[in-house]
Formats: C-alpha cells, sequence, structure tokens
C-alpha cells in the first residue's frame, strides 16, 4: 500500500470515528500518524522532483500571495496593481505559470505573485497542485480573491491551504517539549486542559516521544497540539478581497454580506474590488500594508539630509540593530549610537542604542565610527 492509500485510510477512520471521552486518545493517534505520513509524502514529492515546481525568488520588502480559483480574475488584478504582464482568458489554467509582479506603495516594494489558480484536491497534487502551493509557503501575506458570484470557493481554498500545513490567521502553538534520558512523559500546564492527559501522552508517544517534559501554555485541541509537535507547519497571516462586484446589482449586495458572514469572514474587513474597472484597489493597496505589518523609517544621510523619497522599510517591532542589518555594509561594525526622531522618540534627536524600537515614519540618523 502506497503512502497516498495509507493517507486516505487514516483519513477515512478519522471521519468515522465518533469523537468522545472514550475515543479522543484514539483519534489522537491517528491524528498523528496523520500528520508523519503527510510529511513522509511532502518530502518524497520534493525529494523526486516533481516536475521542478514553480520555484519563485523573494524580493522588496515582503511577498504576498494572490490565492484563488481559476479566473476569478487575479492576473487583471495583478497586472493592475504591479508591473507586471499576465495572460489572462476565461478559461480554466489561464495561468500556466506564478507570475511576480512589484507593487510600490508607502515607499515599499512589494513582490505579488499571482499563484496558478487552484483546484479542489490541489494539496494532493492534482494539477501540480502541491508545486503551486509550496509557493503559497513562502508568502507573507495571503490575499484571497474570491468572484463575487462564488463566495463557498472560499471554504474550499481554506481547506487545501490546510491540508498542505499552512495555518491561516493562527498564531504558532504555545507548546514546548523537550527530550530527556528517563522519567517518562511529565506535563505541566499554564491553563485548564480539556483533553485528557492520557490522551495528551499518547499524541506525544506516537510522535516518538518516550521520555520529555512537555509544558503547555494555552488550552490545545488534539490538532493544535499536532501542530505544536511538527515543524512543518507555516503560519501566515490573510485578507479578503471580492471580486467582479462591478457586475452586481446594488440590492445583491446584502447576499453577498450574509455569505461572508457566514464564513467568518466581516464584510468591513472585506475588500470589494472590480480588478477589470480598477476599482477598489487603493483600499487594497492599503489592506495589504496594514497586514504586512510594515514601518517606514527615513534615514538622515550625512550631508544629504533626510531621505523622504525611499525610506527603510521594515517589520513593525524592529529595532536599531535590525535597521544596521537590512542596511548592509560596515554599518554594524562601525556603529557607534543613533539619533531618532519621530513617534519612537521621547524628544527631537534622542541618543539610543541599537536595541531601540523604531516605530513608522521614525528619522533615523546613525552615528559611525571613523
Amino acid at each position: 500500500m502506497g503512502l497516498e492509500e495509507e493517507i486516505e485510510e487514516i483519513e477515512e477512520e478519522i471521519a468515522n470515528t465518533p469523537y468522545n471521552k472514550s475515543t479522543e486518545a484514539h483519534i489522537g493517534r491517528l491524528k498523528s500518524k496523520l500528520a508523519e505520513k503527510k510529511e513522509k509524502l511532502e518530502k518524497q514529492q520534493s525529494g523526486s522532483g516533481g516536475g521542478g515546481g514553480y520555484s519563485v525568488e523573494k524580493h522588496g520588502d515582503a511577498t504576498v500571495a494572490l490565492v484563488g480559483f481559476p479566473s476569478v480574475g487575479k492576473s487583471s488584478l495583478l497586472n493592475s496593481m504591479t508591473n507586471a504582464e499576465s495572460e489572462t482568458g476565461s478559461y480554466e489554467f489561464t495561468t500556466l505559470d506564478v507570475n511576480p509582479g512589484m507593487l510600490q506603495h508607502r515607499g515599499a516594494n512589494i513582490q505579488m505573485l499571482d499563484v496558478p489558480g487552484l483546484i479542489e484536491g490541489a494539496a494532493s497534487g492534482r494539477g501540480d497542485g502541491q508545486q503551486v502551493l509550496a509557493v503559497v509557503r513562502n508568502a507573507d501575506l495571503i490575499v484571497f480573491v474570491l468572484s463575487v458570484f462564488e463566495l463557498e470557493q472560499y471554504d474550499r481554498l481554506q481547506e487545501e491551504l490546510y491540508d498542505i500545513n499552512i495555518r491561516v490567521d493562527q498564531k504558532p502553538p504555545r507548546v514546548t517539549v523537550r527530550r530527556k534520558h528517563k522519567d517518562g512523559i511529565k506535563l505541566t500546564s499554564s491553563t485548564d486542559q480539556d483533553l485528557d492527559e492520557q490522551t495528551i501522552k499518547e499524541v506525544l508517544r506516537q510522535h516518538g516521544y518516550v521520555n520529555a517534559d512537555l509544558n503547555l501554555q494555552e488550552t490545545v485541541t488534539i490538532d493544535r497540539l499536532v501542530d505544536g509537535l511538527m515543524n512543518n507547519r507555516e503560519y501566515i497571516p490573510s485578507i479578503t478581497c471580492v471580486n467582479k462586484v462591478d457586475l452586481i446589482e446594488p440590492s445583491y449586495k446584502e447576499t453577498v454580506d450574509e455569505q461572508l458572514r457566514d464564513r467568518d469572514l466581516d464584510p468591513a474587513d472585506v475588500t470589494f474590488i472590480s480588478a477589470e474597472k480598477e476599482k477598489g484597489l487603493e483600499a487594497l493597496k492599503d489592506r495589504i500594508w496594514e497586514n504586512l505589518g510594515l514601518i517606514r523609517v527615513y534615514m538622515d544621510k550625512p550631508g544629504r539630509g533626510i531621505d523622504w523619497e525611499e525610506p527603510l522599510v521594515i517589520e513593525e517591532g524592529a529595532s536599531v540593530d535590525d535597521a544596521l542589518e537590512k542596511l548592509g555594509g560596515e554599518m554594524e561594525e562601525r556603529f557607534r549610537f543613533a539619533r531618532v526622531t519621530g513617534p519612537s522618540a521621547t524628544h527631537d534627536e534622542q541618543q539610543v542604542g541599537r536595541d531601540h524600537v523604531l516605530q513608522d515614519e521614525d528619522v533615523l540618523k546613525l552615528i559611525l565610527r571613523r
């Protein structure tokens, strides 16, 4: 029996086993086994080459993946927002390769990838799905692109991404495990757990832990516990845009909002666009910026003054040390101290060290050794 068949068999057993306290440990073992089999299959497929996949080198300050089924308008959207030129049409798999484009917004260069239209079963390899979805795993933000007439596609997209170990809009589980040489498995938890302790230990044993200290800092489900023990999960934020809104009557908007709420999507958090008519694109650009968690730092350059045109773009929460690392060159070695003016400073030209945390639209002046 091949790995695919083994995975299908385990999935079927999980689906057919009613969940209750008496079956909890058994389901925990099955889900652990399933995770390991899928990881093994993933390594097998990547090792076999899979036709070369879709290798796209990351450029710019961040990478955004446009994810959607065929013909929802991703190529038109990319062309409207960036310098890309992607072939478009009205038939399935219009986009035959991953098309990159560069969005320039608020001083940042944001790489956008038009990922070939997903189809059901992509996670199991259908339609080069594994290689396509591998591109998504490297993104900093996922933009779900939905047709206003097919909002149910959102559910299937979520399932496909989950199946290739992408956890959308989740934080990594606060689970730590440390192997030891004896004394079995010891469990400590800072919160009350709904799972039985025996179930938790069974999941660990299935992952090869015989002697270990496990610390749980959140109330875990079996799935969250398994995720915490695996090293191949990607945790990526997302936003959603609904395309082709120029084709609906205003009265239909209420139905659209209702369908979004059914999927736990607040209509106020969804960006409504028409890629073809170039409507709503500025709002989408702003949403992308906000959800990437980037900040702009304007460099005060010796003899040239403040560069307001090309800011240094770094992640929210970054320090002066992170800025030095991105600037590169000899600055890290020659750094003495910095002066900061702006939101993070208590006064203009505040003298700070490497650990000072910068904020959006700070002005940074580096004082270097000669």
